[in-house]
């Protein structure tokens, strides 16, 4: 198998009562690919502090962390993000999503980003399949589970977008957008030790309603399909880099 390298752009820090106990976003990211491909090796480029790489084709695809910020604030780094994303893209360069990622990815492509009416998706969250690609495994997968945090959705998807998943809360929950992006809301990386310590803290510091938190944190116990997402975002990037190769 070609060892490919996978660009990991980072959008989002631990906080400092975080920090500690856990590893970065983007540990968690080789941590959770590497167990569905040890043939990736990765190059971590910190945008949320000024670093970008300088050059689209530096790696063999993009992965786009969570942040604490949302696709329709304004930084430093975002259009450079947007401009690194939409190149990519209009150069066959697979890109993966991850909640704010997913977020940033559909804004940069057309879509429109904006916080839910409907509120927090928090903790252990199931999405519907909708479809089944043709680089997903062969066996049917009706719905997953992974861990959820955000209030900010995806409301209006770019042109040429397929919805892999959905839930009741959160439509537009899983995109493929032209056969060249594949992202997620939900966080496959987070395990739930890290997301009961998240929630815990955003409750504490009345950044969360408690009693959503206390009821996310009910269930923060349940199985998780960490390894499946993990294979289907592995999967995808074989996909494209072997069809173009």
């Amino acid at each position: 198998m070609k060892k490919l390298t996978v660009g990991i752009l980072e959008t989002g820090l631990l906080t400092e009562d975080l920090v500690t106990s856990f590893s970065s976003f983007p540990v968690m990211f080789k941590d959770l690919l590497e167990s569905s491909d040890s043939e990736l090796s990765y190059e971590t480029y910190s945008v949320v502090n000024g670093t970008l790489p300088s050059s689209v084709n530096n790696c063999d695809a993009w992965l786009i962390t969570g942040s604490k910020h949302a696709a329709y604030e304004t930084h430093p780094w975002s259009e450079p993000l947007c401009q690194l994303i939409r190149e990519a893209f209009n150069n066959d360069i697979p890109l993966i999503g991850i909640c704010f990622g997913h977020q940033i990815i559909c804004h940069a492509l057309g879509g429109l980003v904006e916080k839910s009416n409907k509120g927090w998706g928090l903790g252990a969250t199931t999405y519907n399949v909708l479809d089944t690609p043709s680089w997903m495994d062969t066996t049917r997968h009706d719905a997953f589970t992974i861990q959820a945090f955000h209030q900010d959705q995806v409301t209006i998807t770019p042109p040429n977008t397929q919805v892999l998943a959905s839930s009741s809360l959160c439509p537009n929950a899983a995109l493929i957008i032209e056969d060249k992006a594949l992202t997620f809301q939900g966080h496959p990386e987070f395990n739930p030790d890290f997301s009961e310590a998240l929630i815990s803290s955003k409750r504490d510091q009345n950044i969360i309603p408690q009693a959503l938190a206390n009821s996310a944190l009910s269930e923060i116990t349940t199985p998780l399909d960490q390894n499946l997402v993990s294979q289907w975002i592995c999967a995808f990037i074989r996909f494209k880099l072997d069809k173009e190769s």
